[in-house]
């Protein structure tokens, strides 16, 4: 039952970008085109699972052993960094096209403060491996719902009649907060 309740929690009552407000460069920076959108989902899914498992163990087994705790954000950060060359290294190779539709934000991961987020969060919930391993999954899929909602609302937005003053950002932060709002719905449910 404790891993429904953490599913759902990271999924949609403590959404990591609609109610921590970490990773919206990407939320904004790539949310312009549905098929982009889950593009960066899957490769945040990745990152973010891959990261959690290694900084988890990284914590657990090289960091506290030696005392040296406070250089957790350090360590994070190059791990993460580490991943996301890897992924950028795989995507090249295997999906050209989608590592061509990413272009600059691939490299937006290594920067996206979700994963370092969730692998601190993990530290501070004090959650096991399993736990960890289960929270990272769910808050990436809260990630990809997000953005891929969002991609699709903006996707409209482009057929629509906009006044000049509201086209493009200013109508992307209206919406965004239109679903952070429709997220805190959920409030309560865990």
């Amino acid at each position: 039952m404790e891993y429904i309740i953490i599913i759902i929690s990271a999924v949609f009552v403590n959404n990591i970008v609609l109610a921590k407000f970490l990773g919206i460069c990407p939320f904004l920076g790539v949310s312009s085109k549905v098929e982009t959108s889950v593009g960066m989902s899957g490769a945040v899914l990745f990152v973010i699972t891959i990261a959690t498992i290694v900084t988890y163990l990284i914590m657990h087994y090289v960091l506290i052993p030696l005392g040296i705790g406070y250089m957790q954000t350090v360590a994070y950060i190059l791990v993460i960094a580490a991943l996301v060359q890897m992924v950028e290294i795989i995507l090249k190779k295997a999906s050209p096209s989608l590592y061509q539709a990413l272009g600059v934000f691939l490299p937006l991961i290594t920067t996206n403060c979700a994963i370092l987020g969730v692998a601190i969060l993990v530290i501070q919930n004090d959650f096991n491996l399993l736990q960890s391993v289960v929270f990272a999954i769910a808050t990436a899929i809260g990630f990809a719902l997000a953005l891929i909602i969002f991609a699709g609302i903006r996707e409209s937005l482009d057929l629509v009649e906009l006044p000049k003053g509201m086209k493009g950002a200013p109508i992307a932060l209206v919406v965004a907060g239109i679903l952070a709002l429709a997220f805190m719905g959920f409030t309560g449910i865990v």
